[in-house]
């Protein structure tokens, strides 16, 4: 029997996904959750220049806002993000109407965690992908999900 092309990307994605909350509860079981979470967050300021960059290359993407705008695009679709996106000449707003990562909080009756990861973490990524496509571009994060908002709204301004 053989995978198809789609089993293939759900194992890896899944296996990705995974693999980030057992390495997250291991260094919590260890180290405590506060520990867990600055652990973390170092390796959030430096996946998402990875995926920056990897993005950059495949799609043929410069420094700028419109760069930026087509990088988050295809990056919230891979990481199956729910999300309204839009694009003025020097702001993108991004509005996450469904986040997997604060969706696998709840399924793990972890959702008490959530919001003290996401103002964290979600602060790190963003503003680390914001940099690879201009030190002049800034992040204003105004509403999240995992504090009971009902949705994150990113503001990305040159």
């Amino acid at each position: 029997m053989n995978l198809s092309k789609e089993d293939i990307i759900n194992y890896y994605y899944n296996s990705y996904v995974k693999v980030d909350g057992l390495w997250f509860i291991k260094m919590e079981e260890n180290y405590g959750f506060d520990k867990a979470l600055d652990l973390d967050n170092e390796v959030w300021k430096v996946l998402p220049k990875i995926q920056a960059r990897f993005l950059k290359d495949k799609l043929g993407l410069k420094q700028g806002i419109d760069s930026l705008y087509a990088c988050l695009s295809e990056k919230l679709k891979l990481d199956n993000f729910k999300y309204d996106i839009k694009k003025t000449t020097d702001k993108i707003t991004l509005s996450i109407l469904r986040c997997p990562w604060h969706v696998l909080m709840q399924k793990s009756n972890r959702e008490n965690f959530s919001e003290k990861i996401g103002k964290v973490i979600c602060n790190s990524e963003y503003s680390v992908i914001a940099k690879e496509f201009g030190e002049d571009i800034g992040l204003k994060i105004s509403s999240r999900i995992c504090s009971g908002d009902n949705n994150c709204k990113f503001i990305f301004k040159k």
